[in-house]
């Protein structure tokens, strides 16, 4: 049986101009920022998509352009059909910025401090002009009742409340509109350890209550196995790696993947593998990419090909893709092995 497709991203690509430097004037030479390059991927509705990978590998820049706080430079992004940059009439604009909303990584600075808890969360309703002051209200109460906050806590502030209160204030926010799909932009990570697992479960209980889809951004692999149905690992604003997580687990195939993995504190020292996948210095510059595959300069299976022959992402088993010109090497080769 197929699964409905929610949210559908072709080739997405977005790039920043950077101010160059007198010597760069001189010698005629631009300077660009591929933040997201060539990206495609697709979200299922009532499933959550893990968008992975170091800082400044392009998952943030990807979730705007969903978001439509950046338009793309090429490519397209289609929820339920339509693109969400492209013309489309003012209802139909409006309907898809209510369905598809946001929870943000710092929850402090996501919130308004002027506003009370009851303001914050009525405020979506009130600038989509949605049923009356009473109901507004009454939904505010009932959502923020949904996340956990109790009705003493509606006319407190911000500061007044724990970080992991203000979250729960900035999922109700998101919840208000009865979004389709929302993005988590790395939903726990600013949180203490001893709260990040009671919002991470709030978060799944929200999803099975309301039959919200997710694409939930994070650094955490542990955040993203206990989270996502499917994965998608990003490296230099390209995907190069995309399956279900259960997948990627068992058999991940990028050399990036496997070093990722491996990087995973294992809390069993006797258990602990000898890494054959590692990383090699630091992530390269997005304005002077190398050439071939993105990753030859850390990789530790590099071969001549990938300094000269950018990989394509292909299908290498079935619903598998990577971009390797060693895939298929990896395909059944576990980490340990």
């Amino acid at each position: 049986m197929s699964v409905e497709v929610l949210l559908k991203v072709e080739k997405l690509s977005k790039h920043f101009q950077v101010k160059r430097t007198l010597s760069d004037m001189r010698q005629n030479t631009p300077k660009t920022i591929k933040a997201v390059d060539n990206v495609s991927f697709e979200v299922h509705r009532g499933e959550t998509l893990g968008l992975v990978g170091e800082s400044g590998c392009g998952k943030t820049t990807t979730t705007k352009v969903i978001l439509g706080l950046m338009k793309p430079d090429s490519g397209r992004v289609l929820f339920e059909g339509d693109d969400v940059h492209g013309k489309l009439p003012k209802p139909k604009y409006s309907q898809i910025h209510r369905d598809i909303q946001a929870v943000f990584q710092d929850p402090a600075g996501s919130l308004d401090p002027r506003m009370t808890i009851g303001q914050i969360t009525r405020e979506p309703l009130e600038i989509h002009r949605i049923g009356t002051p009473a109901s507004r209200e009454e939904t505010a109460r009932k959502i923020l009742d949904a996340v956990g906050l109790t009705a003493e806590q509606y006319e407190r502030y911000p500061h007044e409340l724990s970080g992991g209160q203000q979250q729960r204030v900035a999922i109700a926010r998101a919840l208000a509109l009865h979004p389709k799909i929302v993005i988590l932009d790395e939903p726990v990570s600013a949180l203490d350890m001893s709260v990040r697992t009671q919002i991470l479960n709030l978060l799944k209980d929200l999803q099975s209550e309301f039959g919200l889809t997710y694409v939930s951004v994070a650094h955490d692999l542990g955040v993203i196995r206990y989270m996502c149905n499917h994965v998608a690992v990003m490296y230099l604003g390209q995907i190069v790696e995309n399956c279900a997580t259960s997948e990627l687990y068992e058999n991940p195939i990028h050399p990036y993947t496997r070093a990722l993995l491996e990087a995973v504190p294992v809390p069993d020292p006797s258990a602990r593998r000898i890494s054959r996948d590692y990383l090699r210095g630091s992530m390269p510059s997005p304005i002077s990419l190398p050439t071939g595959c993105r990753f030859h300069t850390r990789c530790p299976h590099v071969i001549d090909i990938c300094r000269t022959v950018e990989p394509q992402l292909l299908e290498v088993t079935k619903g598998h893709l990577a971009s390797c010109h060693l895939a298929d090497t990896f395909a059944h080769k576990s980490i340990a092995s």
